[in-house]
């Protein structure tokens, strides 16, 4: 004979049903036919979340990465800045000057000033003219490395959160323990707990209930940041 659950709030059994069986209820695996940007169809598939299975989920949401978009942009900027500074600078290539027919050194058929010479010597054939500074390319490897350093500190701060995110929830499976004794009454929109040693069967609110299952995890304070919304009796 199966055993039966009484709400203790409305006194009726019709409608309470485990937290753990609602919780995964409501988290549903959509999937639908959609145009992409270039007009043809895909398929996409979505998680949709009821309100009561949020508000009694048994963690806490992870951090947002939306700084990975900052990250991916740094190094995309970062590689293509130093592309183009190697291809216009020739930053690696080496070209030294050469000698020209009459002594003169010239890079590029462009004759030199000699050294020691303030200006052009006029004795020389119409167009020996002195040459004309390269293009100082070096701001491109400035943007290049501003960028890397930049995309860096964002996959530090990415891990920095990971791996704070999994201390804080490495007691969850205290917290889940708690939670899989919860029941939920759908007519009152309340959960009270069964067979937990000093723990009151009462109706507890699903703010209240995240408390005491959160707090059994260790980061029950997280409970007033991401608080339990109540979606209403279903």
């Amino acid at each position: 004979m199966s055993r039966t659950h009484t709400c203790p709030g409305c006194g009726r059994e019709d409608r309470v049903q485990a937290v753990p069986a609602v919780y995964l209820a409501g988290r549903d695996a959509v999937s639908s036919r959609e145009r992409d940007s270039d007009g043809d169809m895909r398929t996409v598939t979505r998680t949709v979340t009821t309100g009561v299975s949020d508000a009694l989920a048994p963690v806490p949401r992870s951090p947002t990465y939306g700084i990975v978009v900052l990250g991916v942009f740094a190094a995309l900027v970062s590689i293509g800045t130093f592309i183009g500074g190697v291809q216009a600078g020739h930053w690696f290539e080496d070209e030294p000057a050469a000698a020209g027919g009459d002594g003169v050194p010239h890079v590029g058929g462009v004759y030199l000033i000699p050294e020691g010479s303030s200006e052009p010597d006029y004795s020389q054939p119409l167009g020996t003219v002195a040459a004309a500074p390269p293009p100082d390319f070096a701001f491109l490897g400035w943007i290049s490395a501003f960028a890397l350093l930049t995309a860096v500190l964002v996959l530090a701060v990415v891990l920095r959160r990971r791996s704070a995110f999994a201390r804080l929830t490495r007691g969850r499976h205290r917290a889940e323990e708690l939670w899989s004794h919860g029941w939920y009454c759908h007519r009152c929109g309340t959960v009270h707990l069964e067979g937990v040693p000093g723990e009151d069967r009462i109706p507890l609110t699903l703010q209240r209930f995240r408390e005491k299952v959160w707090e059994h995890g260790g980061y029950g304070d997280l409970a007033a940041e991401q608080r339990a919304v109540d979606p209403g009796r279903s």
